[in-house]
């Protein structure tokens, strides 16, 4: 449930900062107010795409943070775990930055997260109804995920997906390896030219680092003998090397040792490091004399390196990446080679494939056949309690087990037909259904999904949060009182925030804000006020009669609130 919300320089907003309660929580105002931005506001702490435009002109980023009472769901839990979050004392924070160069950022209980995880986190806290989103009741798509939601057929749909994916995977190989003869014989002689250019070289894992090594020396052959024999000559040849030094250090420490006896151990320490010395003079000699200029040489490692490069340009940018290639060729030259046998064992995969998807799909369509007779039934009488007591609504599932119908959702197509008026047969939604209508449809269709999820949900003190947002779209009169009354029902298990333009539904909040833009100093604000009693009244009777409130209004507002027993 939303305790509050939070919004800084977003929109027309300056500052604001509104708390909510439980139950029905109704926002009003004059069409242009600002009302919206509230809903705005709240669909960027669930993941919405984030428009700098949004951003109050002269602000360097818009703000907005929702205190949430988080439900004890395992699902919940174990979206904060792996994400690497913990809840605090029951609550989430969740924090939204919109800077004014077009970047977002995401908070979650102050420490930065990424928009993605909002959005399953949004799944858990609520969610938001507008007019987008009834126009995806047109989607095919969209109908056929509101039915999978009202089946509970996650599990089977995951299924689903994995195996198409592996009779797919199969199609394509059989594909490849039954391709017209032409084309096979193209491939493996494709195939077989880069196999032996590959393996024809004899490359060896790590070689061309070594060759770069071996090519450094012998460009470099010069200054090695230069530096070598410097060292040589430093170290072991002539009266002043390090080793003749050592040599007279030794003897002279000798002498000293006779009259010295604790500088005994010197004469051995300084023969050892003059052994070390000499040792070290012929190894460096020993290199001196083999280091010789060899341009032959030079040139068949440059023309190998050059090999090499040329490989890395076909086949991949490294030598492994070379040889992993080759090793992919030789197995498709042996596939083609031996088309008809590979193809079978495939097609046996295959087979072993379609035969677990169907039985997946077909598991599949029949749930969703018996969820579809159950929703239809639902929605009519939602829709007969929403003053359409003559509508029919119909989810028709249509599509078969063949082939063609296959997809990673099953082999079914869905689509909702409905028919306001006796005598007309259902069509499909989008063809038929005017805005009003349309609106009623949506929250019966709404209303079924929140009572089925509630029947396998853990019932949990902490509200989810539902926001209907122009809901009421194309109604009035004893339509919008119907709509009211059904979601001051809802209110009963969930938290509902909802937008409306109309007083018959206004009537039923448990909770009544309203939204006002003001100007200051040229500049527009939006504020919102929760309403007392009396203050209720008067915005009830403004949204009966207009900008003039009539005594009459007034007492049709108090009469309104007296009917709704608010």
């Amino acid at each position: 449930m939303l305790h509050e919300l939070d919004i800084e320089n977003y929109a027309v907003v300056a500052k604001l900062r509104v708390g909510f309660h439980g139950g029905l929580n109704l926002l009003t105002g004059e069409t242009g107010s600002g009302t919206s931005i509230l809903v705005d506001a709240l669909s960027l702490l669930f993941g919405a795409r984030a428009d700098a435009d949004s951003v109050r002109a002269g602000a360097d980023k818009a703000r907005i943070s929702g205190v949430f009472e988080a439900p004890s769901s395992s699902g919940l839990r174990a979206t904060l775990d792996e994400a690497g979050f913990e809840l605090e004392q029951g609550e989430l924070i969740l924090e939204r930055h919109v800077l004014a160069g077009g970047k977002s950022r995401a908070y979650v209980n102050g420490r930065p997260a990424t928009i993605a995880l909002l959005r399953e986190l949004a799944e858990h806290l609520g969610d938001i109804h507008g007019q987008h989103e009834q126009q995806n009741l047109f989607s095919g798509k969209h109908q056929m995920e509101m039915l999978d939601e009202f089946s509970g057929v996650a599990d089977l749909l995951a299924n689903a997906a994995e195996h198409y994916r592996e009779w797919r995977a199969c199609e394509r190989e059989l594909a490849e390896l039954r391709g017209n003869e032409q084309e096979r014989l193209r491939l493996l002689d494709l195939y077989r030219f880069q196999h032996k250019e590959i393996s024809g070289a004899g490359l060896q894992p790590d070689e061309d680092a070594t060759l770069e090594q071996e090519r450094h020396r012998l460009r470099n052959v010069a200054r090695l003998q230069e530096s070598a024999a410097k060292a040589s000559e430093a170290l072991s040849e002539g009266a002043s090397s390090a080793a003749a030094q050592l040599k007279i250090a030794v003897r002279a420490m000798e002498e000293l040792a006779r009259f010295e006896p604790e500088l005994e151990p010197w004469p051995a320490q300084l023969e050892s490091a003059r052994a070390a010395v000499e040792d070290a003079g012929f190894e460096l000699q020993r290199y001196l004399d083999g280091l010789e200029a060899d341009p032959d040489r030079l040139d068949k490692v440059e023309e190998r390196l050059a090999n090499i490069e040329k490989l890395k340009r076909k086949y991949g940018k490294t030598l492994a990446e070379v040889l992993a290639y080759g090793g992919e060729v030789a197995k498709k030259v042996s596939e083609l080679d031996n088309a008809e046998e590979s193809a079978a064992k495939v097609e046996k995969r295959r087979a072993e494939a379609a035969k677990r998807y169907l039985g997946v799909a077909e598991t599949l369509s029949a749930k969703r056949k018996a969820a579809a007779k159950k929703l239809q039934k639902g929605v009519e009488k939602e829709l007969a309690a929403l003053a359409m007591e003559r509508a029919r609504f119909e989810v028709v599932v249509e599509g078969g087990p063949g082939e063609p119908d296959w997809t990673a959702e099953g082999f079914d197509r869905v689509r909702f037909d409905f028919s306001a008026n006796p005598g007309q047969p259902p069509r499909p939604l989008a063809q038929v259904a005017s805005g009003g209508e349309l609106s009623r449809v949506a929250l019966s269709l709404k209303t079924c999904l929140l009572a089925e999820a509630g029947k396998t949900a853990k019932r949990d003190k902490a509200q989810r949060t539902l926001v209907f947002d122009e809901i009421d779209t194309g109604v009035g009169g004893r339509v919008a009182e119907a709509i009211g009354q059904r979601l001051h029902s809802l209110a009963a298990g969930s938290q509902v925030l909802c937008v409306t333009h109309l007083p018959q539904i206004a009537g039923f909040a448990h909770a009544h804000y309203t939204v006002a833009k003001v100007e200051k100093n040229g500049q527009t604000f939006a504020t919102l006020t929760e309403l007392g009693a009396d203050q209720r009244v008067e915005e009830l009777a403004r949204m009966l009669s207009g900008a003039k409130v009539t005594p009459a209004a007034l007492e049709n507002a108090k009469q309104l609130l007296k009917t709704t027993g608010r």
